[in-house]
């Protein structure tokens, strides 16, 4: 079976990479089965070492690049079709939309598996079964999600660092390296039981190596994790915080009565006191159609119900006169519906949110998902919200799986607000993924995550990225917590330690190479 599977290009080249991509995906939430990764990798290294080596006999005669391209490429598509299908989700709710359904499905992966693709084209003419490949493999692997991530707006869903997230022990190191040093580490210890495939000396000298990296960041984790919660105990700047998730259906309001059937459920599962002070926190999308300036008719509602104690945070629709843009925007305001804080969306939803190359593709008939024609404004840099000692970092919707947002955020920052819709992806694993990015947001900035989604995950996540409480997606309700203000320098800002790692990887390879050229 191992010879057929070998000596046949069909399998080794597209068919098993593809189904190795498409098993990646139990290793992220909602499954969790992260030992996956320390199959799916090595597995994914040996059959680029293998067709390597084959290339100087069995594909001498093809062009043996497009191999390994293709490796790459088709092994991107799996990972990418099963990791973000639901993406699709979101176009059923606009019937002109629907038709595109089948190409978003496999464009998405398409496009997404070029990193993959070109990863493999790299690495694969220098990869065989030793030392030297193995970290030359880690080193490609490492920088083309650090580029996935980055350019054309970045994408960096599901890292392979995210199959962590449910073992928050480990990733407290988050805080000290960041996220694309974590999953630099991550790719080495998944691909590290390839070694035993090695017919070299020392294996388990690199085998025990990896394997005290691996418990050395238990130990540290556990070790943070229990000094902080001592700490944090006796904390004196808190903050009372209720969390809504009223779990409506995806709709576009189209009138009056609906905007004010709307207030009249969320003030109900808000259930204020009125002598109690809390920052009360909304999802985005529940106003879905609607203009702040629609929304203010009802102030009646807010003032009836609502106290001088009480701020609202809720996610809505913006426009500047001044310049006549249009923003997906965050707002806090007091009980008489007066802004006291607006937040812009900086990083919009290609073809969501705005439709790239603005006019030329709409000329088209190309319209966003969201209500509309018109594209959003980019919102721009803003400050935080600052009230008495708290300093809030908003982000709205997918701006949570952005670290740099949070690495430019103010240095006195001590908690973040995240507001989504996730109802765009139903019941899918899309808001399960997504509840995982704010994980991470809350180790790396060492603060806590306070998360509202409207039939996503809303929750209180603790600064090591515990959950202290949380509603599913298809739970309503409210969820009420006095949170830590927490604000130390103990926040990661910028991506150093990951290309110390790159910069080491490249050493040890290099080295590796001359001792084996001058035997």
């Amino acid at each position: 079976m191992l010879n057929y599977v070998l000596n046949s290009r069909a399998i080794l080249i597209f068919i098993l990479p593809l189904a190795l991509g498409l098993l990646t995906v139990f290793s992220f939430q909602p499954f969790n089965f992260t030992i996956i990764n320390f199959v799916v990798i090595p597995i994914l290294f040996l059959i680029i070492s293998n067709v390597n080596k084959r290339s100087k006999s069995r594909y001498r005669k093809k062009p043996y690049l497009k191999n390994f391209f293709y490796i790459g490429y088709f092994f991107g598509i799996g990972f990418f079709l099963s990791g973000v299908y639901w993406i699709s989700y979101s176009l059923t709710f606009d019937e002109s939309l629907k038709v595109i359904i089948p190409f978003s499905l496999i464009l998405i992966p398409l496009s997404l598996a070029l990193f993959f693709g070109f990863a493999s084209l790299i690495s694969g003419p220098f990869i065989k079964n030793d030392y030297r490949s193995f970290f030359l493999f880690c080193l490609v692997y490492s920088l083309t999600d650090y580029l996935r991530g980055k350019i054309f707006s970045g994408f960096p869903w599901n890292l392979w660092s995210y199959s962590w997230s449910w073992f928050a022990e480990i990733i407290q190191v988050l805080n000290f390296i960041g996220l694309y040093a974590f999953n630099s580490i991550s790719i080495v210890l998944f691909c590290s039981p390839v070694i035993f495939f090695f017919k070299l000396k020392y294996k388990y000298y690199f085998l025990s190596f990896f394997a005290l990296i691996f418990f050395s960041f238990s130990i540290y984790g556990s070790y943070k994790i229990n000094s902080d919660q001592k700490a944090f105990s006796t904390f004196s700047e808190k903050i009372n915080m209720k969390v809504i998730s009223p779990s409506f259906e995806m709709r576009y309001i189209k009138n009056d009565n609906e905007i004010e059937e709307t207030i009249k459920k969320v003030i109900r599962y808000s259930d204020p006191e009125a002598d109690k002070e809390t920052l009360f926190v909304w999802p985005e999308g529940i106003f879905a159609g609607v203009y702040f300036e629609d929304l203010k008719k009802f102030s009646n509602y807010f003032n009836e119900n609502f106290s001088k104690n009480h701020l609202i945070v809720f996610g809505i629709n913006t426009e500047d006169l001044t310049n006549n843009n249009f923003y997906n925007s965050l707002l806090i305001t007091n009980n008489n519906l007066e802004v006291v804080y607006k937040y812009d969306k900086k990083k919009l939803v290609p073809f969501g949110e705005f439709i790239p190359f603005g006019e030329k593709l709409e000329n088209y008939g190309l319209k966003k998902v969201t209500q509309g024609y018109g594209s959003f404004a980019k919102g721009h840099k803003q400050k935080n919200f600052i009230n008495n000692n708290l300093n809030l970092l908003p982000l709205i919707c997918y701006e949570i799986i952005f670290p740099k947002l949070v690495q430019d955020s103010e240095k006195e920052t001590n908690l973040i607000v995240n507001i989504s819709e996730d109802a765009w992806f139903g019941r899918s694993i899309g808001p399960h993924q997504h509840f995982a990015k704010a994980i991470f947001r809350a180790v790396e900035n060492n603060t806590y995550v306070v998360r509202s989604a409207n039939q996503g995950i809303s929750a209180f996540i603790n600064n090591n990225g515990k959950i202290i409480k949380r509603l599913e997606p298809d739970e309503a309700g409210s969820i009420e917590l006095i949170v830590p203000l927490i604000n130390n320098n103990l926040k990661n800002r910028n991506d150093l330690i990951f290309f110390v790692l790159l910069f080491t990887y490249l050493i040890i390879s290099l080295i590796l190479r001359n001792k084996t050229n001058a035997k």
